[in-house]
């Protein structure tokens, strides 16, 4: 019988594993506190208003998150038969730097949203990395990203509506489904 196919497979999978283990311990003795140091260097030379969170609760699903908080959103319910307001609360969004399973990087958007108001748009993964793979200018790419994706939602309306997913509403819409012409 031949096992040739089989062997191969098995080297392939004891390599994986083998750089899963590797992939972790540069996570955690290089690149988590590359990660960190260059998100709060870009809060401090920007001013940008926002703060780095790190959830290490679960060893090897680490998460490092640039969060521009939440707020009240200016958005309140009137509840029936007083003058009390319930406010909504607002994610301003946030940008996810997840350690993966297999210890490769996964880097997302979390784009804001206001609670009780629609649904909220899924995450954008921009790439998952071999932490070997990483460089300080993608870091600085990925804010990059995250802070356009953040613009485009806080300025939504209608005369754009592939934003946010959603459909137009107003008299735009109307008048853009009619045909030129008409």
């Amino acid at each position: 019988m031949d096992y040739s196919k089989i062997g191969e497979k098995v080297t392939t999978y004891n390599s994986i594993l083998s750089n899963t283990q590797s992939y972790r311990k540069d996570w955690s003795q290089n690149l988590k506190k590359t990660i960190e140091n260059t998100l709060n260097e870009i809060i401090k030379e920007t001013k940008l208003s926002a703060f780095v969170e790190i959830k290490d609760d679960i060893e090897n699903l680490e998460v490092i998150t640039l969060s521009l908080g939440t707020e009240v959103s200016g958005i309140a319910e009137k509840l029936p038969g007083s003058k009390v307001k319930r406010p909504f609360i607002k994610s301003n969004g946030s940008l996810i730097f997840q350690q993966l399973f297999n210890g490769k990087v996964m880097m997302m958007v979390m784009y804001p949203y206001i609670e009780g108001y629609g649904q909220p748009k899924p995450p954008m993964t921009l790439e998952i990395l071999r932490p070997e793979e990483f460089e300080l200018e993608y870091i600085v790419n990925y804010v990059d990203t995250f802070l356009k994706e953040v613009i485009e939602w806080e300025d939504f309306d209608d005369d754009v509506p592939e934003k946010m997913g959603m459909n137009p509403i107003g008299f735009g819409a109307a008048m853009a489904q009619l045909e030129p012409g008409e």
